[in-house]
C-alpha cells in the first residue's frame, strides 16, 4: 500500500518515488560489457535478490544496528565473542553460499568472483570483508602443509556456517586477518608478537592493533619465531576450548559499520605453521595478492550505487520547470562522473580476467595494484558529487549516500594505503621484468586506434624514459592507471565512452572537478547509467 502524499499541511510533489525492487544486472550495461566468460545466471541470480526492497532495508539495519561485543558470560567466564545483526548473517549466507568466496577454488572464475564483490558493494559493502578474506586465504593455505589444505578445503566450501565449533564439526569456515600491530602499521617486520614452540604445539603471545572480522574461525598472523618473521593460522575455537585469543576492544569505525575489526591478544594461543618458519612475508602476499583484487573492484560498485541514486533524483525532480536530468550543468556532471564509474570497473575486471589467466601473471601483479590505487581515489570524488546531486537529501540517512560516501577511504586503506601501493608499483616493474613487459604490452596494444591516446602514450613514454624515484610514485601511478584505463576501454566499451574518457582524462596535469571539461555529447555517456 502506497504512503499518503495528501497531508494536511501540504501535499507531496516534486518528490521521486521509493526506488523498489531493482535488478542490478539488467540495469548495468557497463557489468555486462565487461563480464564476458563469467558465470552469467550466477551473477544475474545475485544481482535480482541484492536489489530487491528487502535487501537495501537489511543492508539499513545491519549498519544501523552495529556488532556487539561479549566479553564474559553471567558467571564472568570470558567468552569474547562478537554479536550481529541477523541482516548480517543474512548477506553472508547469500554471498558465501553463491560462491562468492569458494567459486574460483571449486572450478570457477576470478571474474564471476569480482563480479559478485561490485554487485554486493552496491547494496551492504561491510559484509564484504569476511567474505573477501575467507577468498583470498586460500592460495596462501593450499600446498603448504596438512593444516594448511585442511582450511583451504573447508574455505572452498559454499556454505556460511557461523555456529561457535571448531573446524572438525564445520563444513565450511571463514578466515580472518590479525597482522597490525601499534609500533609497526604496514611495516610487518616491525611485529612483535612472539612464536615459542611448545610440547604441544606453536604458542603465540603478543597484542594486534587490527584484527579483521574478529569472529572468524581463523586468523592468518605474523609472529617472530626463532627463524624470523613467521606466518602462523590460529584457530577460534579448539576441540574443548576457546583459544586464548582475547578481544580488548572493537573499533569505532567511520564506515564499514556492520562489520567488526578489533584489538586483540594472544596468551599463549595455539597456532599452526603455514609456509615455512621465517618466510612469513612471502607466504602471506599470496593473500595480500588477492584481496587487492577486491580493493580494486568495491569502489566501482560504491561508485554505481551512488551515481544510481543521483540518477533517480536527477530523473524525477523538477527544478525551474524542468527536470534535473535536462539542464545541461547536470549533464555535464553527471556524464562526467560517470566516466570515472566506467573506467573503474572496465579496469577492475580485465584485472580479474587477468587472475583467470596463468600466462597474464605479470600483468595481474602490476595491474591489480595500478586499478586499486586509482579506482580509489575516484571513489572519494564521485561519491561526494552524487552526494552533492540529491542536495540535503544526500546528506540524509534515509538515503544510502552517507553510508556509502564512509565506506569509500576504506578500500584505499586496506592491503596498503596509496605510499605503500605506488612504491609497490615501482618495485615490481624494477625487479621483474615480465611485470614490465606485461603492462608495456597492454599500453601499447591501443596505439592508433586513438590520437588523444597516442598522443598521451607518447608524452608518458617521454617523461618516463627513466624510472621514476620514489618521490614520484603517485604521479607516475596516477598517470599510468590512467592510461590503462583507457587502454581498456578502447575497444570494449562503446565508442563514445573512450573516446569522452580519453578527451577528458588523458595528458592532463592533475583531474579537475566534475563538470569542469565539457562534453560534446552527455547524453550518450548518461545513458549508460539510465538503463539502471
Amino acid at each position: 500500500m502506497k504512503p499518503r502524499s495528501d497531508l494536511p499541511t501540504h501535499d507531496v510533489s516534486n518528490q521521486p518515488p521509493p526506488k523498489g525492487d531493482r535488478d542490478l544486472w539488467a540495469g548495468d550495461p557497463v557489468l555486462r560489457d565487461h563480464v564476458h566468460g563469467a558465470n552469467i545466471k550466477a551473477l544475474q541470480r545475485q544481482a535480482t535478490t541484492l536489489g530487491t526492497t528487502e535487501m537495501a532495508e537489511a543492508a539499513r539495519a545491519a549498519n544501523r544496528t552495529g556488532p556487539d561485543l561479549r566479553l564474559f558470560d553471567a558467571g564472568g567466564r570470558r567468552l569474547d565473542e562478537v554479536h550481529f545483526h541477523p541482516a548480517y548473517h543474512g548477506f553472508l549466507d547469500l554471498g558465501m553460499t553463491a560462491g562468492y568466496a569458494s567459486g574460483p577454488w571449486t572450478g570457477g572464475r576470478h571474474l564471476t568472483h569480482a563480479g559478485m564483490v561490485y554487485l554486493h558493494s552496491q547494496v551492504e559493502p561491510g559484509t564484504c570483508c569476511p567474505m573477501t578474506m575467507s577468498y583470498a586465504a586460500v592460495p596462501a593455505l593450499r600446498g603448504s602443509g596438512d593444516v594448511g589444505d585442511l582450511w583451504a578445503s573447508k574455505l572452498a566450501v559454499p556454505v556460511y556456517d557461523p555456529t561457535i565449533a571448531p573446524i572438525s564439526a564445520k563444513a565450511g569456515v571463514t578466515l580472518g586477518m590479525a597482522m597490525t600491530e601499534k609500533q609497526g602499521g604496514s611495516d610487518v617486520r616491525a611485529n612483535t608478537t612472539r612464536a615459542a614452540c611448545t610440547a604441544e604445539g606453536w604458542r603465540l603471545t603478543g597484542h594486534k592493533w587490527f584484527c579483521s572480522a574478529p569472529m572468524s574461525d581463523g586468523f592468518l598472523t605474523l609472529a617472530q619465531a626463532p627463524g624470523g618473521l613467521t606466518c602462523f593460522l590460529v584457530p577460534r575455537w579448539l576441540e574443548d576450548q576457546r583459544n586464548a585469543i582475547h578481544i580488548l576492544r572493537l573499533k569505532d569505525k567511520l564506515g564499514n559499520r556492520s562489520n567488526a575489526s578489533a584489538e586483540i591478544e594472544y596468551h599463549g594461543a595455539f597456532a599452526q605453521m603455514i609456509g615455512e618458519e621465517g618466510d612469513g612475508v612471502r607466504t602471506i602476499l599470496a593473500m595480500v595478492h588477492h584481496t587487492r583484487l577486491d580493493t580494486a573492484m568495491a569502489p566501482a560498485g560504491l561508485m554505481r550505487a551512488a551515481l544510481g541514486h543521483a540518477h533517480h533524483w536527477v530523473s524525477h525532480r523538477t527544478v525551474f520547470q524542468r527536470r534535473l536530468v535536462d539542464q545541461p550543468l547536470m549533464q555535464q556532471v553527471l556524464a562526467d562522473l560517470v566516466l570515472d564509474w566506467e573506467g573503474a570497473t572496465a579496469l577492475a575486471l580485465r584485472v580479474a580476467r587477468a587472475f583467470d589467466d596463468p600466462t597474464q601473471a605479470p600483468f595481474a601483479r602490476v595491474a591489480v595494484a595500478l586499478a586499486k590505487f586509482l579506482n580509489n581515489k575516484l571513489a572519494l570524488r564521485v561519491i561526494g558529487e552524487a552526494m552533492e546531486v540529491l542536495g540535503g537529501m544526500g546528506y540524509v540517512e534515509d538515503t544510502p549516500l552517507p553510508m556509502l560516501y564512509r565506506e569509500a577511504p576504506l578500500n584505499g586503506i586496506w592491503e596498503g594505503s596509496g605510499n605503500i601501493i605506488c612504491l609497490d608499483i615501482l618495485r615490481s616493474l624494477a625487479r621483474d621484468t615480465a611485470c614490465a613487459e606485461a603492462l608495456h604490452a597492454a599500453l601499447m596494444a591501443p596505439k592508433g586506434a586513438s590520437k588523444p591516446y597516442d598522443a598521451a602514450l607518447a608524452q608518458h613514454q617521454a617523461t618516463w624514459s627513466e624510472p621514476p624515484d620514489d618521490a614520484q610514485a603517485r604521479r607516475f601511478a596516477y598517470e599510468t592507471a590512467t592510461l590503462l584505463t583507457a587502454a581498456t576501454l578502447i575497444g570494449a566499451a562503446p565508442s563514445a565512452i573512450a573516446d569522452a574518457f580519453c578527451a577528458t582524462r588523458l595528458g592532463m596535469k592533475g583531474a579537475p572537478v566534475a563538470g569542469a571539461v565539457p562534453l560534446c555529447d552527455p547524453s550518450s555517456i548518461l545513458a549508460r547509467l539510465a538503463a539502471g
